[in-house]
């Protein structure tokens, strides 16, 4: 963060600060110096200090990763290049309005041409690149993987079952093997593959479900594979909020949505939970402008400067070719 702010003092509270301490301390604080400002990692902070920055005039923003991240995945503490800040709630809590789900519905879209061929130009060299939010994965010929095609081939998404973009993003309790079941029932003669979550691969994060337990419904997919090629010859995905849901909108697949991502809602979708306040149709590159270039922030690594979406996918797609040739 003090890459992100280097022109301020950037000042840490203890992880999940207990309400006491804000009240003894850090209210006191904040209230001796104006130009005081508050970030708070996802919902973090105590619960009253939302509103207490409202009471006093003190700006306030949620904070989560953007939408393309690093080469490595976010649990093993590699410093993100994009992030979100949210003066309303976090992007992917679909119980409220936020910064980024106001955008996608008042925009101006069709009045900004200029933003719109960038959108469109940023799409392109993002899916050249076949770069993703975590480029963790190892690239693979994914033929061999699959097998040959036959038939319709659906893709379900895995999500760490603990993440808050579940428990602020879906409406009902789901499981990622609940999604795998509700694919193969609703697509009976697909060959349905299931991608758990990098970080369920790695060990970073726990399942809550069991895969082997639809193991007869499914092929399980048991390493960290790019996104970029397990979407590769994919008819429909699946997923409850993911993020990847919206990198398959962006290569013509059908999805279907189970929870409501900041990307449902909005035409380009199976949406299994309505959204009254997204009524409003977009286009593909409506969305990626919103979210990829009007909304996310991105920070040069190296240099610590703050740069544009174009800019960095060129330092993502260089610091994954670093990687690999090490």
């Amino acid at each position: 963060m003090r890459d992100w702010f280097s022109d301020a003092n950037v000042i840490f509270s203890r992880p999940r600060l207990l309400p006491f301490e804000f009240e003894l301390y850090w209210k006191r604080r904040l209230l001796q110096d104006p130009r005081s400002k508050v970030l708070v990692w996802q919902y973090n902070g105590p619960t009253e200090i939302k509103t207490f920055c409202a009471r006093h005039g003190i700006p306030f923003h949620y904070v989560e990763d953007g939408f393309i991240r690093s080469v490595a995945l976010g649990a093993l503490r590699v410093p993100p290049l994009s992030l979100a800040f949210d003066t309303q709630d976090m992007y992917f809590n679909a119980n409220g309005p936020t910064d980024l789900e106001d955008i996608l519905r008042t925009y101006d879209f069709a009045g900004d041409p200029g933003l719109m061929r960038r959108a469109r130009a940023a799409r392109e060299q993002l899916l050249a690149s076949r770069l993703s939010k975590y480029n963790s994965g190892h690239r693979l010929d994914i033929g061999a993987v699959y097998g040959e095609k036959t038939r319709k081939r659906v893709l379900v998404i895995g999500q760490v079952e603990r993440d808050a973009s579940i428990a602020y993003g879906c409406a009902r309790k789901m499981t990622n093997n609940d999604l795998v079941r509700l694919a193969a029932m609703e697509n009976p003669d697909a060959q349905i593959i299931y991608k758990p979550h990098p970080e369920v691969l790695k060990g970073t994060a726990e399942a809550k479900s069991d895969p082997a337990l639809v193991r007869d419904i499914a092929m399980i997919l048991t390493q960290d594979i790019s996104l970029a090629d397990a979407l590769d010859t994919i008819d429909h995905v699946y997923t409850i909020t993911s993020l990847s849901g919206f990198e398959a909108v962006l290569r013509g697949i059908k999805v279907t949505t189970v929870g409501c991502p900041f990307y449902s809602g909005w035409g380009l979708t199976d949406d299994r939970q309505p959204n009254p306040r997204r009524n409003r149709t977009l286009s593909i590159d409506e969305v990626f402008a919103a979210a990829y270039l009007l909304y996310a922030k991105y920070l040069d690594p190296v240099t610590k400067r703050p740069i544009e979406i174009e800019e960095a996918l060129d330092v993502l797609a260089r610091m994954r070719a670093e990687q690999m040739a090490a």
